[in-house]
């Protein structure tokens, strides 16, 4: 008995590659199969480089209104 484990995210289902590769063997006992791949929308260094680049998150750099001292809060 071969188990494959699968992450549902909404219509579509993520397969661990070693088990995808189990899959398409046992399919190709009983016929010719092929696989079509396909890659994502954006890859992820292009996510990354606009989050970067994007300046979304600018504000973390921005010199802010000091409302905090030393003094506040309590010692951990």
């Amino acid at each position: 008995m071969t188990t494959i484990h699968i992450q549902h995210i909404g219509e579509k289902v993520l397969v661990p590659q070693s088990e995808l590769e189990r899959l398409v063997e046992l399919a190709q006992q009983y016929e010719e199969i092929t696989v079509r791949r396909q890659e994502d929308d954006v890859p992820i260094w292009d996510i990354m480089r606009l989050v970067e680049q994007g300046g979304a998150f600018g504000f973390w750099e921005e010199e802010g209104e000091d409302i905090y001292s030393s003094k506040d809060g309590e010692p951990v």
